[in-house]
Parts: structure tokens; sequence; C-alpha cells
């Protein structure tokens, strides 16, 4: 049977998002219900283009399409967590842009529903479904690397005049946009809260511009972390550092094609279309996982449990209270 997807927001993400299933996945497994958007006619050309079922002028009413048994929502990170928990209570599965919330008082709350009404949440933090991912977690498994000392990640792109980044009130700012890719790539390694957060950082008309963040971890581990928007385009490469060898992740890590492991070198291939963001036909991995989750009846995905989504959260909740960064709204 088909997993019955409904969209909420169609703009750049959805459309590399559902253009990636489109492209990639079989249309017996995959079936576009429907599409909401607060314009009518916004969602009727989203609902065109790839032939969605039906198109709604309102979030309400998609919540109420019996049909529909997943939501993706890609709407502003401001409205995330609203939407989730409106679409959980409304008795729908939920995958969710990260980030699922503006802090970690807003993830707990999403995660909380989910865990109320037994529904499928899942943070769309996807990187953690490209197969560069599963070989890290495979290496990490096998201990290939011997003891983990250093996990070393940069994302740095200059996104800082973007209207949403630059926009207090759309929930701008780096770490919520490309900071929380370097987090979880530490959480993905350590897989446990740091005992220590240190973190430094700019401001650019009210949002984080940048930081540079250093984890601490038992037995002396650490991570450093580096985010910018407004300073050129870095090599955005991770590395972990073993006592045994190390992993070196290709840029863009966070939708990596190729990486270098003590076990050899690999590389995964991705189609290209007409997609906004690099490497957004890897998003079917993401897609595919969700599916998975749902034959199985899971209420979380393995590749980014809920227990991942507090993790990562909690840290930038932090980092945001040291660099100074607040959500006058949220906060």
């Amino acid at each position: 049977m088909a997993t019955k997807w409904g969209c909420i927001g169609p703009g750049k993400i959805s459309w590399d998002f559902f253009l990636a299933l489109q492209d990639n996945l079989p249309q017996t497994e995959h079936q576009f219900v429907a599409v909401a958007s607060t314009n009518q006619e916004r969602a009727q050309k989203f609902a065109d283009k790839f032939k969605f079922q039906k198109a709604y002028g309102s979030y309400d009413e998609l919540a109420k399409d019996p049909e529909v048994e997943i939501v993706y929502i890609g709407t502003i990170h401001t409205s995330h967590a609203e939407l989730s928990i409106k679409m959980l209570e409304a008795g729908k599965h939920v995958l969710c842009e990260k980030p699922m919330g503006m802090n970690y008082k807003q993830a707990k709350q999403v995660l909380q529903v989910a865990k109320d009404k037994q529904k499928l949440f899942i943070e769309g933090v996807w990187a953690r479904w490209f197969p560069i991912y599963d070989q890290i977690r495979q290496e990490l498994s096998n201990g290939t690397l011997g003891d983990i000392k250093l996990v070393q990640a940069n994302f740095c792109i200059p996104n800082a005049g973007v209207e949403r980044i630059k926009n207090l009130d759309m929930g701008g700012g780096g770490i919520l946009d490309i900071g929380i890719y370097v987090v979880q790539f530490a959480c993905l390694v350590y897989g446990e809260m740091p005992e220590s957060i240190t973190a430094v950082g700019t401001l650019l008309n009210g949002v984080d511009e940048s930081a540079c963040i250093t984890l601490k971890y038992k037995n002396g581990s650490m991570a450093s972390l580096v985010y910018h928007t407004n300073a050129g385009t870095g090599l955005n490469t991770a590395t972990i550092l073993g006592t045994k060898g190390r992993i070196h992740v290709d840029g863009p890590f966070w939708c990596a094609t190729k990486a270098t492991t003590p076990s050899g070198s690999y590389e995964f291939p991705l189609k290209d279309n007409e997609y906004y963001h690099g490497n957004s036909a890897g998003l079917h991995y993401e897609a595919a996982g969700t599916r998975e989750c749902l034959i199985k009846g899971l209420l979380e995905s393995p590749k980014m449990s809920h227990s991942d989504s507090e993790m990562v959260h909690q840290i930038m909740t932090e980092v945001r209270k040291q660099i100074g960064m607040k959500y006058p709204d949220f906060d």
C-alpha cells in the first residue's frame, strides 16, 4: 500500500522534497494526496506541478482530510512546532523539516504530543538518512576508529542576506538554519550530551551571524563546531578522529556523497534535476526511511530518534543563550 502524503507549505524545500520522491522512488509506494497553503492559488500551482489530488487554501482543511496519512511540513521555522502539534492532534503522522521547534521547550512539547497520540514523528534532519551516514554508523559500531577523541565540522555559506535568515520574526539567524547540522553531527558520533558547552558568536541585525562551539565529553573527548552565514563559502567538511583512524566527510557534509573511512573510500552519486538546493535528490533517502518506519509501526526513526532531537535542541538552546541570541516570541 502506498504512503499517502500531505504537504504543508509549498515552498522551495517542499518542492525539492517532492521532486526527489517523484524522481527517485516508485510511484506505487508514494501517493501525493493533498497540499495546503494559506494561499489557494499557490497550493493549486504546487498540486499541478506534482500531481497532488487536492489543493487546500488552509491548513485546517488538510488536517481534516481522512485520506492524508502523513504530513510533510516545510513552512518557516516559527510555525513548525504549532503545525506539528496541530497535525498530530488531527491523527496524522508528521515529518517536519528541521528545526522542529524554536527551542528545547518547544521540541519537548511536540514530542510529548506525538507520544500521547501514538503517531510517528520525525524531525527532518535529512543528513541522517544519507548512505554516507550509514557508513559512519557502521564504522563507529565496528570500532575501526578506536576511541573517538575529536569531531570537527564547519558549515559556512553566505546566506545572511536571505530574508528568512536576517528577519528575527521569521526565526532568522544561523543556528537553526545551518548550525543545527554541525551540532547534530557531533551528537551522531558521541550519542550523548556533552559534559560542557562553550560558545562564542556574533550577532548581525539581531540574529546570530556565526558561532564557534566547543563541546567537551567524558574522557576528554571534544567537538569543535563552526557555522557562519556571512563569511563566504567554506570547505564545509566534517572529520572524526579516533585513536586508530579517522573519517573524513567531503563537503557538503550535511548532504554528503563522498567520504573516506578506515575501511575505504565511498561515493554515492545523486541524480540532478531542477532543485533549489544542492544534493536535494538525497531527500528521497529520508522519504524512503519514513515510509519504512510507517510500515514497521514505529513512532520514531532510529536514524533521528526523539532523544536525538532533544539532545540537538538542548545544545542549540544553550548555544543561543551563551551568544545572546533571543527570539522574543519564544524565549
